[in-house]
């Protein structure tokens, strides 16, 4: 008599209603919210989710990209959503969630030490806009593949943009 395997348990994740947890989600109230995210499939794809406010409907930015190393994509993902806040969101004030620490981290340092610490470059990430938006933006690290709604949007179409 040939035993039967266990039924594989499907994990399911509640998103918050917001672009954020509620417990976090006063922490930035009149900031604009950026979510990015970076996939490598058979191409390399980035997105950048923008929440002028926690009830407004995500503006979603996507790019094809050629594939990369995967924490190279994040930063660019990152950058690529500097440069989508900038355009939609002149001059606000802006928090950048992430699930890639690397990220994160350089571009924190990149705001301290100036964006000459950012090393190659693809030619469409002008350093004096970025430099101009690393000013006015602050970086987290956000746990990917959790309850963050943002974060979840960010990983769905960066994976779309990547096949």
């Amino acid at each position: 008599m040939s035993r039967r395997k266990p039924k594989k348990k499907i994990r399911v994740i509640y998103q918050s209603a917001g672009p954020l947890p509620q417990r976090i989600a006063h922490l930035y109230v009149g900031q604009l919210l950026v979510f990015t995210d970076a996939s490598h499939q058979r191409h390399g794809g980035l997105a950048a989710v923008l929440f002028s406010s926690p009830e407004a409907e995500p503006i979603i930015e996507t790019r094809t990209v050629p594939a990369l190393g995967s924490n190279t994509l994040e930063l660019h993902a990152v950058l690529f959503g500097l440069l989508q806040a900038e355009t939609h969101f002149p001059g606000s004030r802006l928090t950048v969630f992430s699930d890639n620490l690397d990220a994160v981290n350089v571009l924190k340092q990149a705001k301290t030490n100036g964006v000459q610490s950012l090393h190659a470059l693809p030619a469409e990430f002008s350093l004096s806009i970025i430099e101009m938006v690393l000013s006015r933006a602050e970086f987290r690290w956000v746990k990917g593949h959790s309850y963050c709604r943002g974060n979840t949007l960010a990983d769905l179409h960066a994976g779309k943009a990547a096949c």
